[in-house]
């Protein structure tokens, strides 16, 4: 098993035929046919119906493509400007995953679409997140695969870049990975660590994990509360922006220290005081989740 998407996945590319959507469905092609499977099905460009892309048939809707292939996901590439409706059109056409590429959202549109989500039996990924990756069975989005292997360490991040670094140093350990989710570091999205949390607690196939924060925000705080209160499993963390001074982002919008909140010593404290060990460097990690046993 693995949370969010599997060998059964069924996925489409919103903005397949703009050269990232492209370059990306090329990739996740490639990555599935090294496991026998065909995980993208289709995509999705307005005026472009009709045609094929990477032998994919094109569609002018998500209605129409999930009707004509079964679709249960899908993966957004379009520019911000049309975010906001590519995410209503997938959630009017009922698909159950949407995996959110697109970078620089506005926050005003992301809480409307936040809160049409709510109201919806969809759930979200992102948006300004490299996707999940199930090693062996599924890849949305833009995470390397080359750098994963299947195992049991779930893994759930809000930066891409120290995701990657995480997978490969878990690889070279030998440890595997269940899934990896990278949730994105905007400062309003769709799926959180609590959320990601849970459905590790729940696979029985994940059987350690490993959270990679930063400041800015309270999302940590409250994944620290989770685990005190609801997990069984141990859990590795890591806190990336320790030297960052207050009220300057650092790397990702959501990254900012406001009014003392948010800071890594508050974090790390949350974190440890729910008995999950944090590491001072990402290179740590591996020992930690060895040191459970």
């Amino acid at each position: 098993m693995a949370i969010l998407a599997d060998k059964d996945t069924r996925l489409l590319v919103q903005g397949i035929t703009g050269r990232e959507g492209l370059f990306h469905t090329q990739q996740m092609i490639a990555y599935g046919q090294q496991f026998g499977l065909k995980t993208v099905v289709g995509g999705v460009t307005p005026g472009k119906g009709g045609e094929w892309v990477e032998g994919l048939p094109v569609f002018d809707t998500v209605k129409d493509a999930r009707e004509s292939t079964g679709a249960n996901a899908t993966v957004i590439f379009v520019p911000a400007r049309f975010f906001a409706d590519a995410v209503y059109e997938a959630i009017d056409a009922g698909i159950e995953l949407i995996v959110a590429i697109t970078e620089g959202v506005p926050i005003a549109d992301m809480m409307r679409v936040h809160q049409v989500l709510s109201m919806s039996e969809s759930r979200m990924v992102g948006p300004n997140c490299p996707g999940l990756l199930t090693p062996g069975q599924a890849k949305i989005g833009i995470m390397p695969g080359y750098i994963a292997q299947p195992g049991n360490v779930g893994l759930v991040s809000r930066s891409g870049t120290l995701t990657y670094e995480v997978m490969y140093a878990l690889t070279q350990r030998g440890m595997g990975q269940s899934t990896c989710v990278g949730i994105g570091g905007d400062p309003v999205r769709g799926t959180g660590f609590v959320d990601v949390l849970q459905l590790f607690e729940e696979d029985p196939d994940t059987d350690k994990v490993v959270l990679i924060g930063e400041i800015g925000g309270q999302d940590e705080e409250k994944a620290a509360q989770f685990i005190r209160e609801h997990m069984t499993k141990p859990v590795v963390a890591f806190i990336a922006g320790k030297a960052a001074p207050e009220g300057r982002t650092m790397g990702h919008a959501g990254a900012l220290i406001e009014g003392g909140v948010g800071t890594h010593k508050s974090k790390v404290e949350a974190l440890q005081s729910a008995n999950v060990k944090v590491a001072s460097h990402p290179e740590e990690i591996p020992d930690l989740i060895a040191s459970w046993g």
